[in-house]
This record gives C-alpha cells, sequence and structure tokens, in this order.
C-alpha cells in the first residue's frame, strides 16, 4: 500500500530536518528485504542504489529503464516508514524537458530526495560540459518547485567517481549547481581530508553527501568534525551481499566443498525479521 500523502509529508520534513545539524548515515538497500532490515537496525533514512537494483535484476549499472526504477522507488517507499532518497542517475531524460518530467514522476512515487548526476555515459567525454549540467539540473529544481511536495534536490558532480579527479572543477561545478538551487551537493569518489575539507568549504552552508564505499581511515565523528552532514554507502552493502554469495558458490563449483556456507544468517532469524 502507498503511504498517505500526509504521511509522505510527514518523513519529507522528517528528512530535511537531518540535514540541518550533526551527521548521519544513509545506507542504501537494493529491494524490499534489506530496505527493512536496514529499518530495523534504527537508520533514521534510506537511499536507493541504481547499481545494486541493476544487480539484483541481472542488469549493470545504468541498464534500468525509467519505468522499472519508478516501480522500484515505490516499492522501497512502501517497505518501511522511513524517508527514501532516489538515486536517480543523470535524470532518465535527453533534454532537460525529459528530465524535468522524469523527475516529476519519481516525485510522486513519494521519494523525499533524488540526485541528479552529471555524468555522461560516454567514456570519451565522460562529464557533461557544465552549462548541460546545469540546464538538466534547473529543470529538476523547476519540476520539484511546481509539484509542491518538499523534495530535495541533490546535485553530484561525478569527476573523481568517472576518472576525472579534477578537483578544481569539481569544486567549481559543485559550486554552480548549489547556485542553481542543488539543497545538497555529492563528489562521489573524493577520499582526502583535503578533498573533503575543500568541498564543504567550498559550498557551505549547504550540507555535503560523502560516499563511503569502502574502509576508510575515517570513523562517523571524524567525518562530522569535518563538515560532512551525511554519509551514503551507495552500492556497497550489495556488493558485500553477492560477496557473501559469490564466497559460498566458489568452494562448491571449484572444490566440491560447502565451507562457504558456514557464515550464512540463521533462517529462523531471517523468518523472525519479517515476520
Amino acid at each position: 500500500m502507498h503511504p498517505a500523502p500526509t504521511d509522505l509529508a510527514a518523513r519529507r520534513a522528517a528528512f530535511r530536518a537531518l540535514h540541518a545539524q550533526g551527521c548521519f548515515v544513509l545506507p542504501n538497500p537494493w529491494d524490499v528485504g534489506s530496505a527493512r532490515y536496514l529499518a530495523r537496525q534504527g537508520f533514521a533514512a534510506l537511499a536507493t542504489t541504481s547499481a545494486g537494483c541493476a544487480w539484483s535484476e541481472g542488469r549493470p549499472d545504468g541498464a534500468v529503464s525509467l519505468q522499472a526504477t519508478l516501480e522500484h522507488l515505490r516499492l522501497m517507499v512502501a517497505a518501511t516508514p522511513l524517508p527514501v532518497n532516489a538515486d536517480f542517475g543523470d535524470g532518465f531524460g535527453a533534454t532537460p524537458d525529459a528530465v524535468g518530467q522524469a523527475v516529476a514522476a519519481a516525485i510522486d512515487t513519494g521519494v523525499a530526495a533524488l540526485s541528479i548526476e552529471d555524468a555522461s555515459g560516454d567514456a570519451q567525454a565522460p562529464v557533461r560540459p557544465l552549462d548541460d549540467a546545469l540546464a538538466r539540473l534547473r529543470a529538476a529544481r523547476v519540476a520539484i518547485d511546481r509539484s509542491g511536495a518538499d523534495v530535495l534536490l541533490v546535485a553530484r558532480a561525478e569527476n573523481f567517481f568517472v576518472g576525472v579527479p579534477d578537483l578544481d572543477d569539481t569544486l567549481r561545478r559543485l559550486r554552480a549547481f548549489a547556485a542553481a538551487g542543488a539543497d545538497v551537493l555529492y563528489a562521489p569518489g573524493i577520499q582526502t581530508r583535503e578533498q573533503i575539507v575543500a568541498v564543504v568549504d567550498a559550498v557551505a552552508p549547504k550540507p555535503v553527501n560523502l560516499l563511503v564505499g569502502g574502509p576508510v581511515p575515517f570513523t562517523l565523528p571524524d567525518l562530522a568534525a569535518l563538515g560532512v552532514r551525511r554519509i551514503s554507502l551507495g552500492g556497497a552493502l550489495a556488493r558485500a551481499a553477492w560477496g557473501g554469495l559469490m564466497q559460498a558458490v566458489e568452494p562448491i563449483c571449484g572444490q566440491g566443498r560447502f565451507d562457504g556456507l558456514q557464515g550464512a544468517a540463521s533462517g529462523a532469524a531471517l523468518n523472525a525479521l519479517f515476520a
């Protein structure tokens, strides 16, 4: 059952409030079961992962259609009482107008926020020209404002994530995105203390999301002290689950051994979780 409008409004207000101070972890489930598990662990909000969703359908990241993504968002919003931040890729449109239409459809699923990235998908020029990226982001901003929904707009500068680790260009893009109406700024792939501080300072006082996709030399309090407002895990939890499956299956296929099943979760525990 889809949540009532009053429930969605309360979720969206709560999600905006999370960004006002402090630092919180925004984990990324990839299906209803993982969403419900993470909600039971006490997280205050959830974010989808385009990669995790794609892998669950046997597809590479980026190969899930707009309609399938919208259906996934509806399922994730209905799965728990928590606000959901949508990983919305590049906005699913060849033009800014198409991006605006897709964003309007995403808002109707009940999400509390959605991200728009500036990656192009072109290996020769993996980051969109800034003017193009800004036009698409502004279209998303207009769609949100027209909806009247309190949905946060997250702008992603993909330089470091797509192999163009140019910090100066990243900062230039993030400043422009902030000026164009982004509520939260995000540069996935930055890793060092200096990079993180530079991004936080560049867009202050707007909140910054940091991607932590594996072990890092920082704790949650460390990152809070650097000014990071929220931490997402991207596809890391989905990759961890796939890693567990691979570690269980490979000894069976390669050696006829079943040792890899030793770390499997208890069926009784899973049944109790979802009862």
